[in-house]
């Protein structure tokens, strides 16, 4: 999954090279396939070039993170990065299309994955196709919004139709919009002791957040819903109980990592989608973790360090089931079960913890 961050100007550089100026929108027509997305020593190389190459004002290093580090406020009672409430009103008033597919997720529950592999899907298992642009612009991130650069509300008004739109948000907090064109919706969970690890790591390298504090400390906040996007319990259970009335494909990361052909297969049904045995073959080969990792239009190596620091821990870390039993110890999974146990009385939504 993948928690998009706003970007500071020098980055924009690397989206450039990428096709993509911010202000212009993508700088190639729909569709063109690019050689490849640039290198990290690339963007750069980029970024030192005269501004009149392209829209980059260089900033400091001390300048870059102080402007990438956000407080978080509070939307409506859920925890999320300032920028975004501030675009908020646009976001509300976003007019989704009736052939726009939402991708939904909390974070790190395989949001990027799932991304990738319905961008396959879409481009009827063209690798080439789908290696085009980065992740991020394939898949614009609705809610995502810094000043002065373009949102992803900006960025899908210029995305032509079928988009592909992904979101963190609560289902309370989705555009009426989606609901109104009668959108179809697919979401995506994972086991909440895998989130939580995952998010720790992703709070080090991804330098939009402060400092998590200890793996403990940050267990507890995460119980507690005291992190980007809030409470993982009500975040399921508020998608899982809407799906009753409406368009929603409501998928498990554990059951993709069992049987991912079975799973694609769902999706495809769902879509009212055939593709040819090899076509899925190629899409399974294609999203493999594997194959994901070391793909720079999927795996955001990138971003400059100065909004993530893959040294700290790669943005696709391990993409397992149960790695939590490296890091829990036996009282804080003791004490996690009977958390779990307690807010997720009543319903019938089960999570495998491992596979």
């Amino acid at each position: 999954m993948a928690l998009a961050v706003p970007l500071p100007r020098v980055f924009w550089a690397g989206l450039c090279l990428m096709g993509y100026c911010p202000g212009t929108g993508p700088s190639t027509a729909p569709g063109t396939v690019l050689a490849q997305v640039p290198s990290s020593s690339e963007v750069v190389e980029a970024a030192s070039r005269e501004e009149s190459q392209c829209c980059v004002d260089p900033l400091s290093a001390m300048e870059q993170e102080a402007e990438i580090t956000q407080e978080l406020g509070s939307l409506h009672g859920i925890p999320l990065y300032k920028s975004f409430i501030e675009g908020w009103p646009q976001v509300k008033a976003f007019q989704a299309r009736p052939d726009d597919l939402l991708l939904s997720t909390y974070p790190k529950s395989g949001t990027t994955w799932l991304s990738e592999i319905m961008d396959m899907i879409y481009q009827d298992g063209n690798v080439e196709k789908c290696r085009r642009d980065a992740i991020y612009n394939r898949v614009p991130f609705l809610e995502l919004r810094a000043p002065g650069e373009t949102s992803g509300i900006e960025l899908l008004e210029n995305t032509p139709s079928p988009r592909l739109v992904k979101t963190h948000l609560p289902v309370q907090l989705l555009p009426t919009s989606f609901w109104e064109k009668d959108c179809k919706i697919i979401y995506m969970a994972r086991n909440p002791k895998d989130v939580a690890i995952s998010y720790y790591y992703f709070h080090q390298m991804a330098k939009i957040h402060h400092d998590p504090g200890t793996k403990a400390e940050f267990l507890e906040n995460f119980m507690a819903g005291k992190v980007p996007y809030g409470s993982w319990y009500d975040h399921v259970r508020g998608w899982w109980e809407k799906k009753q009335e409406k368009k929603i494909l409501y998928l498990f990361y554990e059951d993709m990592k069992k049987d991912p052909r079975r799973e694609v297969q769902k999706i495809l049904q769902f879509l009212g989608k055939e593709l040819a045995e090899g076509t899925v073959d190629r899409i399974l080969h294609h999203t493999s973790f594997q194959e994901m990792k070391k793909n720079p239009a999927a795996n955001y190596e990138t971003v400059l360090p100065a909004l993530m620091d893959h040294s700290i821990s790669p943005f696709l870390r391990k993409g397992i089931s149960g790695d939590w039993k490296n890091h829990f110890t036996v009282a804080q999974n003791e004490r996690f079960d009977q958390h779990y146990q307690e807010l997720m009385a009543g319903s019938d939504l089960h999570f495998q913890m491992e596979v």
